[in-house]
């Protein structure tokens, strides 16, 4: 016990020596989570509460032109400015950078008579025998002037086929609402009183949005929820760029040689080593954690809504915690100089922060690599948290992903004595 606590000292004394390391192990963790979740937060707001601005040129002088500015303005997916319907194209492209207007919508020319036009020939054909040769409409067969629709180039594929729904779906409101008139009229031989056009059109079933958790909370996650946890994971495994150097310099240094001599084990060193660190990783996810729940409505983003099961989350933590120690310490033991332990071990955890998820959803990426992300930890730690913070789940709710964590830790441990063995040095 006495060599365990002689070790514990002379290990937390490098460590504090060690400024850059504490800095990068603390500030930069720090200074990521809340410059990443500014960023996506900006975007669940641009989704979620902010409007799309849209510009508007109506060509059309009938009322078929002005319903369908109406439709778009009710979906609520719009910031909508209605531009000179004279403009060229030339002058719209224009205006639409003036405005900082990402999407443009031409209304064009004979909108109304398409529009009206096909719903007679729907509505006849429906009153008759839809096969018969002798229906004839004087419907254009392709709208001469199609909606034109122009778009920011920086816009993603997914937001503009959202876009371009919605505007097909106000043609359809329109168009349905048409058809109604024209098959009311043919059978009544008069208009659509008002009260039942209304009740025809916009009586739908009502849809409601519930969002899904274990603990039967109905709070929807926000920026902070997906963010915080994912790069605290991100920064426990940082911790390799100071202990893996640190292993390095130890080995060029003799120490591994000089414990030889002593009457104790190199493993008392390694077993130092992972209870300093595990403390820092501790600290580091306490800090980090307290930062979004108590900072962060300071800096305008929104607070850190930490679990219910305290107990749980500190289970996560502190296998997540020493899994990153025992990967640093791998590292450390196989790299022969410090440029070698720290390449690696950056790049190694960027690839593994990618696979698991935290730079692009697990169920974004193709299908090939479905299987491959559950070899990095970093996915089961992500999947834990998740299943705290996100779903509102208990331990019992997370314990897989716990045993998945501490198998691929087991793993690792495996492999370093393998390492260690291999290079004499226990």
């Amino acid at each position: 016990m006495q060599i365990i606590k002689a070790t514990i000292i002379k290990d937390g004394k490098i460590l504090l020596r060690d400024r850059v390391g504490l800095f990068m192990m603390f500030f930069m963790p720090i200074l990521l989570v809340i410059v990443i979740t500014s960023v996506q937060n900006s975007t669940f707001e641009l989704v979620n509460n902010n409007k799309i601005s849209l510009l508007v040129f109506n060509k059309d002088k009938g009322p078929m032109g002005a319903q369908m500015v109406d439709a778009i303005r009710k979906i609520g997916l719009f910031k909508l400015q209605l531009a000179d319907s004279t403009s060229s194209d030339q002058n719209l492209v224009a205006t639409m950078h003036n405005q900082d207007a990402l999407v443009a919508l031409v209304i064009p020319r004979q909108f109304t008579a398409f529009i009206e036009n096909k719903a007679g020939e729907i509505a006849t054909r429906a009153l008759k025998d839809p096969d018969s040769s002798q229906i004839k409409s004087d419907a254009p067969a392709i709208l001469p002037d199609s909606l034109i629709m122009y778009y920011h180039p920086v816009m993603q594929s997914s937001f503009r086929q959202s876009i371009e729904g919605a505007f097909r779906s106000s043609v359809q409101v329109i168009q349905g609402e048409a058809i109604v008139k024209k098959l009311y009229e043919a059978v009544n031989q008069k208009e659509v009183p008002a009260d039942l056009e209304k009740q025809i059109l916009f009586s739908q079933v009502p849809i409601s949005k519930i969002p899904v958790s274990r603990s039967g909370s109905r709070t929807v996650p926000n920026a902070s929820q997906h963010n915080v946890p994912a790069w605290t994971i991100f920064a426990m495994f940082f911790i390799v760029i100071s202990l893996g150097g640190t292993m390095v310099r130890e080995k060029n240094s003799g120490s591994f040689i000089r414990l030889k001599t002593m009457p104790a084990s190199y493993l008392h060193a390694l077993f130092s080593k992972q209870i300093v660190y595990l403390t820092v990783t501790i600290l580091q996810a306490a800090v980090i954690f307290a930062i979004g729940n108590k900072i962060f409505p300071y800096l305008g983003l929104p607070a850190l809504h930490l679990p219910k099961d305290g107990w749980a989350l500190f289970i996560v933590t502190a296998v997540t915690g020493y899994c990153a120690v025992n990967y640093a310490i791998c590292v450390g033991v196989f790299a022969n100089t410090p440029e070698q332990s720290n390449g690696f071990g950056a790049i190694s955890i960027l690839i593994m922060a990618a696979l698991g998820g935290l730079i692009v959803p697990s169920f974004a990426m193709p299908a090939h690599l479905q299987n491959i992300l559950q070899i990095s930890p970093l996915h089961w730690a992500l999947e834990a948290y998740y299943g705290l913070f996100l779903e509102g789940g208990k331990l019992k709710d997370i314990w897989m992903n716990i045993l998945s964590l501490l198998g691929i830790t087991v793993l690792i441990q495996i492999f370093t004595l393998y390492g260690l063995k291999k290079k004499n040095l226990i």
